[in-house]
């Protein structure tokens, strides 16, 4: 049975993936598939059609939701954030299923998605070359110069400080911009009138706050106690997102 491989949304360790897979052998619209979808719409219905022109195939999908419950028999899953964030990143699950030793490339590409900034420190790159894997990455999401900008202006203008916590209205969808320039944080809350994500110390406290908008979809997380969880784009209206910012504003204010 043919393998087939379908791309998740759009970041750093995908395109990388893209390239380890064409390397191997997965030709790009013969046993590799890219719709070229966002993170936030990274869904398999993107792919009904594939999925019914090839139904002999054994298909591996990359980070992809299932909103409509399209996945056929035997169809196996990589990803590695909610209920399989135990897992190791999503590149490393490509190489063990491929047999493929991962390279240094691959390594540091894994780290930076899994674990982000500490977990490339803790590996030992350089700071060079993490501030171009980040670059990278950013550029991957489809950040353009605009995005850097207004991520400046958010920084300067929107943002809050309470002790150890930092909560930014941002001007622009791409978060990892506002990230970039913040880190190191303890704890840092990003948010649009369409969305929120919490990054660092105490995520588990809100995954367990959370637990029923995991089970439904409406929110995500991974990276561990120090990782982030955030609101799927339009999952809450901008009311419900102004409630959870006063929550995480009054929960840590005080420490």
């Amino acid at each position: 049975m043919k393998r087939i491989f379908l791309l998740g949304g759009h970041d750093l360790e995908m395109l990388e993936i893209k390239k380890v897979l064409e390397r191997e052998g997965y030709r790009l619209g013969k046993e590799c598939f890219d719709a070229g979808l966002r993170w936030d719409n990274a869904d398999l219905r993107a792919y009904k059609e594939v999925l019914e022109q090839h139904s002999d195939g054994e298909f591996v999908g990359i980070e992809l939701r299932d909103a409509d419950g399209l996945a056929p028999e035997g169809y196996a899953l990589i990803d590695h954030h909610n209920a399989l964030s135990h897992r190791p990143a999503a590149i490393l699950q490509v190489a063990t299923l491929l047999r493929v030793e991962p390279d240094e490339r691959m390594r540091i590409v894994a780290a930076n998605d899994a674990g982000y900034i500490p977990a490339m420190k803790a590996m030992g790159v350089s700071d060079e070359t993490i501030a171009q894997i980040r670059r990278e990455d950013r550029r991957a999401q489809g950040v353009t110069d605009e995005d850097e900008h207004k991520a400046e202006i958010s920084i300067a203008e929107h943002m809050e400080t309470f002790r150890d916590t930092l909560i930014v209205k941002s001007l622009t969808p791409h978060f990892s911009t506002i990230c970039d320039r913040l880190f190191p944080y303890r704890r840092l809350l990003i948010y649009t009138d369409s969305e929120w994500v919490f990054y660092g110390e105490g995520k588990d406290e809100l995954v367990k706050m959370l637990v029923e908008d995991i089970a439904s979809k409406k929110v995500y997380h991974g990276g561990g106690d120090n990782g982030y969880i955030g609101a799927t784009k339009g999952a809450f209206p901008p009311q419900q997102i102004v409630d959870i910012v006063n929550t995480i504003h009054q929960r840590y204010e005080q420490i």
